[in-house]
Formats: structure tokens, sequence, C-alpha cells
């Protein structure tokens, strides 16, 4: 799955940040960084993230097509 963070929306609040630990990541008090690329098995955990944002700053796209990642490099 691919996410995107709008860091000029972010506010630092972390919540996302607790609820995905493995994706999000808080940096200071306030510098978000993230894996664009998650894995699907944190799909679960990024859902509970975007919904407790509380300024609605990460959005999910669609994943990627089936084999699209195979495809690449091989």
């Amino acid at each position: 799955m691919r996410l995107v963070v709008d860091l000029n929306k972010c506010q630092g609040y972390a919540q996302c940040a607790f609820l995905a630990p493995d994706v999000f990541a808080m940096h200071g008090d306030e510098a978000l960084t993230y894996n664009p690329r998650a894995d699907e098995e944190q799909r679960e955990s990024v859902a509970r993230a975007v919904a407790a944002c509380p300024v609605q700053a990460i959005l999910v796209d669609a994943p990627d097509a089936p084999g699209e990642e195979a495809s690449h490099g091989r």
C-alpha cells in the first residue's frame, strides 16, 4: 500500500506513531517520518492511524496492481 502524509497539515500529535510504530515515527517534537510503502500486514494499524489523525493528514492510496512489483528489476 502507498501512504502520503501532508506534512503541511501534520501538527505532530503523534497518534499515528503510537498506533502504527512500524510505519510512522516522530523525531523530535514535530518531525514525522514514515514508510510511504508500508507492508500489507500493516494495513489494520495504518487504518487506525488514519482514523485517529486529528487533522486528517494521512492518505492511503490503492494498493499496487497485482504483479507490478514482480515486473520491476526482473
